[in-house]
């Protein structure tokens, strides 16, 4: 007798084997998808916050400006 299993079966195997494969990948990207989305919205808060300081030391330098203007005018 031989040792062989039927083609329908070893097909059945190979195909079982790949699925798991697959829902492995599928997991796998899902937790990584997962991290890039919550690194995509620390990113964006970060540079919202970097955008409001940039926009005040902008404020804060034309109020500056203004000011020493102001005095050179007055000497």
């Amino acid at each position: 007798m031989k040792d062989k299993k039927p083609s329908n079966s070893l097909d059945l195997e190979q195909f079982a084997a790949r699925a798991e494969e697959l829902l492995a990948l599928c997991e796998r990207l899902q937790q990584e998808n997962a991290r890039l989305r919550t690194q995509y919205n620390r990113l964006l808060n970060e540079r919202g916050t970097l955008m409001e300081r940039n926009e005040t030391s902008r404020q804060r330098i034309e109020a500056m400006v203004t000011r020493l203007k102001t005095m050179e005018i007055e000497l």
